[in-house]
């Protein structure tokens, strides 16, 4: 196969010539699938670490975190695809070394990246949940640019379509032709002629999607923990459906392990998102229906107060009348009794006439 392939999308009439290879420096092919995974990671580590002092953190984290977590994404992406296609690499086992091949399997690269994760933030004392809920959404944005090298490789495609976006190109065609028995042994029947699904293209949106999904998530979450989970529950969900149209699927035994594994994901975050809802929830009515019922005591209190007041204004009235009455009659005896006493008490005294007798 050469470097550039004819790639068609025949029922919308667009028909493109691709290759492999972007460049070489000194004969050394560099491929967009490299170029573009790479990336993928710039453009995540530099929007993380725009929006790191949004929630306190430092910016120089990102690059602590990537220093750590690429490699493990790196490493265990590939363990996970070379595990699950062990047929493939059995009896060359250097092409397990030649990444540059394709062959890294998303899941694998996110256990990998999340392991090294939780111990950057051990390490920085940061709150695990709250560290992975800052950054979860680029991976999402990561996944969404990165599946694009999947193109320029021509592969994780799926199986035939009529629809108007239906991908077809020489690669398809011999994939399909060589894979067209084993994949009819599973129920899959495929005509490597026609078009097929661009389930890449499929995981690109769903990614975009999901990376929007979660940033608005992150200003409203409830708990920590919740974008990380929700990630996963969102990611897997789609990952589900479209892991059900690729032919290249990574198998256990009869089961597509991918679409094994999102569904697993989607059952076990989903069920703990709602757990932690409810029990917020709940704790939210008990506080509420615990100051509500301390509002009704301290409403019946003040009109059992209020009544007693009223109860004892009339008799404290009724003292302050008689008292005042009490007052005034004292007041008119005493007046009554004063003139009584200067009549009663007037002296007489003789006139110069008496006294002369």
């Amino acid at each position: 196969m050469g470097d550039r392939v004819a790639v068609s999308f025949p029922n919308m009439g667009i028909d493109l010539d691709i290759s492999r290879v972007a460049f070489k420096v000194f004969n050394f092919p560099i491929y967009w699938y490299g170029i573009l995974i790479a990336a993928a990671f710039l453009i995540g580590i530099f929007w993380a670490m725009k929006d790191s002092p949004k929630f306190g953190l430092e910016p120089d984290t990102v690059i602590d975190l990537m220093l750590f977590a690429v490699p493990a994404a790196i490493i265990c992406a590939r363990l996970y695809y070379v595990i699950f296609s062990w047929n493939n690499y059995k009896d060359n086992l250097k092409d397990i070394f030649n990444v540059r091949l394709g062959g890294l399997a998303i899941y694998g690269g996110i256990i990998g990246a999340v392991v090294a994760a939780y111990f950057v933030a051990k390490h920085k004392k940061i709150p695990t949940f709250k560290f992975f809920d800052v950054y979860i959404p680029y991976v999402a944005l990561g996944q969404a640019i990165g599946r694009w090298g999947n193109f320029f490789n021509q592969e994780a495609f799926g199986i035939n379509t009529s629809l108007p976006w239906g991908m077809k190109s020489p690669v398809t065609q011999a994939y399909l032709s060589n894979m067209q028995e084993s994949l009819q042994k599973s129920g899959i029947i495929v005509y490597p002629d026609l078009p097929v699904h661009p389930t890449f293209l499929y995981e690109s949106i769903l990614d975009f999607i999901v990376f929007g999904f979660l940033l608005w998530v992150r200003k409203k979450k409830k708990f920590d923990g919740e974008v990380f989970c929700l990630y996963f529950v969102t990611y897997s969900l789609g990952r589900a459906f479209i892991e059900g149209l690729r032919t290249d699927s990574l198998m256990l035994g009869n089961l597509r392990v991918s679409q094994l594994l999102s569904v697993v994901l989607v059952i076990v975050f989903g069920i703990f998102v709602i757990y932690k809802r409810a029990k917020i929830k709940n704790e939210a009515i008990g506080e509420t229906g615990n100051s509500q019922y301390a509002e009704v005591l301290r409403m019946m209190e003040k009109e059992e107060s209020q009544a007693e007041q009223q109860e004892k204004q009339p008799e404290s009235q009724s003292d302050y009348n008689s008292q005042n009455n009490d007052i005034s009659n004292n007041q008119r005896q005493i007046s009554e009794t004063g003139e009584s006493s200067a009549d009663g008490t007037e002296e007489h005294f003789p006139d110069a006439k008496d006294q002369k007798d």
